[in-house]
């Protein structure tokens, strides 16, 4: 049972939609919910404002905390609200919190949590094709406690952020600098959860990346430095002229959703499709012999976000510029299609909130 209390002073109507941009601006409500003595208690909706935690709250200091992230689409013709494939970030948080040793959330309680919260703000799903309502649950250890160890006390939230589009799709692509120092994951650590360390090692190589004119780290392997991994916080897909090829998940990649949507779309549309790995040295040699004709981001901020060059040990690697008959822009727009309601949802991956 979830227990919803109002604010009686919204702040939706001071919203600017214009200033809105990714994770600036929250609506007025959130989830909570606790975890102690070996079970979840009763969970909250209420007006979002600042929690107390214990200064020695283990999440702080040892980084036991895991996230997800998914977002609500209001149709564009019949504006309805829908959320696309919740199922599969309840299913990855609970393999998160296994991996961080966190009592895992069920997927019925994750689903009426996103479900709820998103039915009372309702309102705060943009209009505009071009934004949408993004949900963040997070659960984190909250036991004041200096020992390195598994909490005892847990706690289980939900933000919801109206959000615009990741990347400007006006332009030919992204830029992305293949790291070759720093490394996001490796054999036998956490690239597979999605727990907040993960994203705190990318923060300095991504700083210097932007310096440098680029706008996301393509990531590499963490032995050799030339095998690639992810961008940014995207999958990474490169499609050559008989088959697209994206990174098999090693236990160093997060599994995105997107990413699945991706491949089962490849299927259905008969392209042949291969999960293994891709050098540095062999996207350049297919890019000079014109056999690699584009290569693109999966991700639920981004959808697909198509690349225009990769920076690799100074050596810059350009895409052909193929017009809006890509790849990339066909499963931008099914996958758009599908969320916003434009076309029929033949997967059932979408799931609407009344």
């Amino acid at each position: 049972m979830i227990t919803i209390k109002k604010t009686t002073s919204s702040r939706l109507s001071s919203l600017d939609s214009m200033t809105i941009e990714f994770g600036n601006v929250f609506s007025d409500h959130y989830y909570r919910q606790k975890w102690s003595n070996g079970k979840w208690h009763e969970a909250n909706i209420a007006p979002l404002t600042d929690i107390l935690i214990n200064p020695a709250a283990l999440g702080l200091h040892y980084g036991q905390a895991v996230f997800e992230g998914l977002k609500a689409y209001r149709g564009t013709h019949d504006n309805r609200i829908r959320l696309f494939r919740p199922d599969k970030n309840a299913i990855r948080l609970r393999n998160s919190c296994e991996r961080l040793c966190i009592p895992a959330v069920s997927i019925d309680n994750f689903l009426e949590a996103i479900v709820t919260l998103v039915s009372v703000e309702h309102q705060w799903v943009p209009k505009s094709r071009l934004q949408t309502l993004y949900l963040r649950p997070l659960l984190f250890a909250s036991e004041g406690h200096l020992s390195v160890r598994p909490a005892n006390s847990y706690e289980f939230l939900v933000l919801a952020a109206p959000v615009s589009e990741y990347f400007d799709r006006s332009g030919p692509g992204i830029r992305l600098k293949a790291e070759d120092r720093f490394t996001r994951a490796a054999p036998g650590g956490m690239g597979a959860a999605k727990t907040g360390g993960n994203y705190a090692s990318t923060l300095r190589p991504t700083g210097d990346s932007l310096k440098q004119g680029f706008d996301q780290v393509l990531w590499l392997d963490s032995y050799e430095h030339n095998y690639v991994e992810e961008a940014g916080q995207m999958n990474i897909f490169l499609r050559f002229k008989d088959r697209v090829v994206t990174p098999p998940l090693s236990g160093t990649i997060l599994p995105g959703v997107t990413r699945e949507c991706v491949l089962t779309l490849l299927d259905e549309w008969g392209l042949r499709r291969e999960e293994r790995r891709v050098s540095m040295e062999e996207i350049a040699e297919a890019i000079e012999k014109k056999y690699l004709l584009e290569a693109f981001g999966a991700g639920t901020a981004a959808v697909i976000a198509p690349v225009k060059t990769i920076s690799y040990r100074s050596a810059n690697i350009e895409f052909p510029d193929l017009g809006r008959e890509t790849l990339a822009q066909r499963l931008y727009d099914e996958l758009t299609g599908i969320q916003y309601g434009e076309i029929p949802d033949r997967h059932q991956w979408t799931v609407v909130v009344e």
